[in-house]
């Protein structure tokens, strides 16, 4: 569940997980990933406390359905509603599209619909995954 603070976006489950000091706290959530502020929120999905378990790059929606890890932070420059059916069908944790790549209306919609968080920035490709990765450290 998420809970909207002004322009900031906190993951209820998450705040709760470090008020518990459940185990395996130390590992990265999507919801962790949208607090650090480094990438633009374009769609913070209710399951932003899955786990962030690497980051994945690739632009060829063919090979990262085939190819993707599941939970991966997946770093692309291809951003419409096929890159959502892919992220959904590898169950990527979330989709960073890089570069300045940007969602049209009707793929924001999908996103929303279908759950799927996004982020977005102006990074390079290869900075934009470096960054996730230094955060799963």
């Amino acid at each position: 569940m998420l809970e909207w603070a002004g322009k900031r976006t906190v993951c209820v489950s998450c705040r709760r997980m470090k008020e518990d000091g459940a185990e395996g706290r130390e590992k990265m959530r999507v919801c962790d990933l949208a607090e650090k502020g480094i990438f633009s929120v374009v769609n913070l999905a209710g399951e932003a406390s899955q786990e962030i378990t690497t980051p994945y790059c690739c632009d060829f929606l063919s090979v990262a359905m085939s190819r993707a890890p599941a939970g991966c932070a997946w770093v692309t420059v291809t951003a419409n509603v096929n890159t959502l059916a892919v992220a959904t069908l590898t169950e990527a944790a979330c989709v960073i599209l890089a570069e300045g790549a940007q969602l049209d209306e009707n793929a924001v919609e999908k996103a929303k619909e279908q759950e799927i968080t996004v982020f977005a920035t102006d990074l390079p490709v290869f900075e934009a995954a470096l960054a996730v990765k230094e955060f799963l450290k």
